[in-house]
């Protein structure tokens, strides 16, 4: 059967340079291992969104692939949708990255599918590196062997950065972007939006668009006003929902 054309691309923030591992170095290093060809030939990592599952594993893709190695993304949350067909071809490949398996479970052609594509890359040498939001025994697989393949990777559950961890990575993600994001309009930030990764990433970048079409800096006032207006879009026009409250 042929093979489907995707049309996947790598996010160009997704590099190990920039994730900051918080208490997650121990799943950093492994990933950065498997994309440098070592072992282990499968790993699950798994947690809530906006840990950095699907940043691992784009940087994974990216750093093998600058190596020259034949590499692949597949996030199933963007083709699920599609037959299992799309994973033909891809047995030869030295690091595939499997994004969002849960999509899938439950459907007997597409766990099949998986469990050929892993049998594939085992006996060539392939690796493969799997992002859920649970673990393995917890991702709705109903193919026992494919469970029993995915229940024996080496498992790591991301967790959530700490606070000081995430004002790190903040400042990390800005100094990429080129931005200067002082002390002062970090703290509002974090006092306003809350430590979700993902979500606060995509904040920063929204305000560098921002901030080059307003030719402004990031102050406080400056970045009130788009918090101000996000929030009336969201409610309707309702105010400002106002600083979080600690838990």
């Amino acid at each position: 059967m042929q093979q489907l054309a995707l049309d996947v691309r790598l996010a160009d923030h997704a590099r190990f340079g920039n994730f900051h591992p918080g208490s997650n170095a121990l799943a950093l290093a492994s990933v950065q291992a498997m994309a440098g060809g070592g072992s282990p030939s499968l790993a699950w990592l798994w947690g809530p969104q906006g840990v950095g599952k699907s940043h691992l594993l784009q940087a994974a893709v990216a750093e093998a692939h600058g190596q020259g190695r034949r590499t692949a993304y597949l996030p199933l949350a963007e083709l699920g949708h599609l037959p299992p067909a799309v994973l033909d071809g891809m047995g030869g490949v030295e690091l595939l990255a499997l994004d969002d398996p849960a999509v899938v479970a439950g459907s007997a052609d597409w766990e099949r599918a998986l469990l050929r594509l892993y049998e594939q890359l085992l006996a060539g040498g392939g690796r493969m590196l799997v992002g859920a939001a649970d673990s393995p025994a917890s991702s709705g697989i109903v193919l026992a062997d494919l469970r029993s393949r995915f229940s024996a990777a080496a498992a790591f559950r991301l967790a959530p950065l700490a606070e000081a961890d995430c004002r790190q990575a903040l400042q990390q993600r800005a100094r990429w972007l080129g931005l200067d994001l002082p002390d002062d309009t970090l703290d509002f930030l974090l006092a306003r939006v809350g430590r979700g990764q993902g979500s606060l990433f995509r904040l920063l970048e929204r305000l560098d668009r921002e901030a080059l079409v307003a030719q402004r800096r990031l102050t406080i006032p400056f970045v009130g006003s788009l918090l101000r207006r996000e929030a009336q879009t969201l409610n309707g026009g309702g105010p400002h929902p106002g600083p979080r409250k600690a838990p």
